[in-house]
């Protein structure tokens, strides 16, 4: 059978999720927007990484995660330099001058639609506190960049999920210093 011949059949249609069958293949697809995320790579002035912790009611744990969101849950006319500078400003406090969109690739390609692109925020100017709005409840981690491997590996000894995506924003932190794209 060819599973991507076939028209898929809806499952499930929730408020931010829907789920689908084609053929034998089961997935789901983001309802909001284009399908589309953002995940912050963003270092302070004083060469901090920015992280952050929360919830993750699928996981049943705490997860260390870079600053992310969706693109237009909430607006519609969202760009992915926008969601990034709204991201980064309610989950950690900090603002940026310049962001440039890195990479778009899938975030689970067996399992989902949704895409996420790579931003790098540049020129970080603290205007806030951060922790996410509504019931986000996000816990801010700023650690020195030549230590944030060590950290994120500490953190899951103490039992953290860490999200993967970490190590590819650390990589395009040291492999794209200048913010262009990744080629």
């Amino acid at each position: 059978m060819n599973d991507h011949a076939d028209a898929p059949e809806l499952l499930y249609d929730g408020q931010w999720l829907r789920m689908l069958k084609r053929g034998t293949w089961e997935y789901v697809e983001r309802t909001n927007g284009d399908g589309m995320a953002v995940i912050v790579i963003a270092v302070t002035p004083d060469d901090n990484v920015l992280f952050v912790e929360q919830y993750r009611v699928p996981l049943g744990a705490s997860t260390i995660e870079m600053p992310a969101g969706l693109v237009g849950d909430d607006h519609d006319t969202d760009t992915l330099e926008a969601a990034a500078r709204r991201e980064l400003i309610e989950e950690t406090g900090w603002a940026a001058d310049r962001v440039d969109v890195l990479l778009v690739g899938p975030t689970s390609a067996g399992m989902s639609s949704e895409r996420i692109a790579f931003v790098r925020a540049r020129g970080l100017t603290r205007v806030g506190t951060g922790g996410g709005v509504g019931s986000e409840n996000i816990t801010v981690h700023e650690v020195p960049r030549a230590q944030a491997p060590a950290w994120l590996m500490q953190k899951q000894r103490e039992g953290y999920e860490l999200d993967l995506k970490l190590w590819a924003g650390l990589w395009m932190i040291e492999h794209n210093p200048d913010g262009s794209r990744v080629e």
